[in-house]
């Protein structure tokens, strides 16, 4: 069964049957995330989190567009402390243990894109643009745009997304590695279910093993990186979950994992 719960700008229904969730943005035309939307995005993540019935985060959006970016006003309104913590907000999605994807049509721009790009996957479409364009209000992003931009692509396409407030289309993005799948417009929708459905297939502790893991060791040494990796696997060696996967493997029947 389906419920919606409605906040600033964007909704979440929660399908406990699909063990899913879905943050919705939606505030027409452009899906402009106002300030205190960020700190109710970032709760509702946390949230969802430790909620046991959710096993899957989808962001998404209403209409032909993801999000315009944020409220531009509110940026003047809002002291340097509070401006400060946009960031800690905006990476919710990342620090959430579960497996969260965005789903990209039309513009998205600005902290639309920086929420987008501190999820787990991005499925975009031939209608989609990113964008980071700061400069042209005399700003750089503030929410981990340029950061994480440049650990997908390097610095050379960074500079020049950023410096010249460059738009990359959904097949640009693919192509560069800052999108996960590229489909028609039409079809984002049924390769959104697909990839979740997929997700939901695998062990979920395995998940949360793997995403942290990977979010860790990102700008970790090779050495260490290693060496944490072996720890984890380890770890994942006693569980019940990997008992169950090799069994089901030498049975020949699909795994039933519960996440212990």
């Amino acid at each position: 069964m389906d419920h919606t719960n409605h906040y600033d700008g964007f909704s979440v229904q929660i399908n406990a049957e699909a063990q899913r969730a879905d943050i919705i943005l939606d505030r027409p035309p452009l899906n402009v995330i106002s300030m205190p939307q960020r700190d109710q995005l970032r709760q509702v993540f946390e949230a969802l989190d430790i909620n046991d019935a959710v096993r899957i985060i989808v962001l998404r959006a209403q209409g032909t567009h993801f999000s315009s970016g944020g409220d531009i006003k509110g940026f003047l309104a809002a002291s340097p402390e509070h401006v400060s913590k946009l960031a800690w907000n905006v990476a919710a999605p990342y620090r959430c243990s579960k497996p969260v994807i965005a789903a990209n049509r039309g513009y998205c721009f600005g902290v639309g894109f920086e929420l987008s790009l501190a999820c787990d996957f991005r499925i975009v479409t031939n209608t989609t643009q990113y964008a980071l364009p700061e400069q042209k209000l005399g700003q750089i992003p503030g929410s981990g745009g340029s950061a994480r931009l440049q650990k997908m692509i390097g610095i050379t396409r960074t500079k020049d997304v950023v410096m010249r407030s460059r738009r990359i289309s959904g097949e640009q993005a693919y192509d560069w590695g800052i999108a996960t799948q590229c489909v028609d417009d039409a079809q984002l929708e049924e390769a959104t279910d697909a990839m979740a459905r997929e997700l939901l297939a695998f062990s979920p502790l395995a998940q949360r093993t793997a995403k942290k893991l990977l979010n860790d060791t990102d700008d970790a040494s090779l050495s260490t990186a290693i060496e944490l990796e072996g720890h984890c696997y380890s770890r994942l060696r006693s569980s019940e979950d990997f008992r169950e996967g090799v069994e089901a493997f030498h049975g020949k029947r699909p795994a039933v994992f519960r996440g212990v």
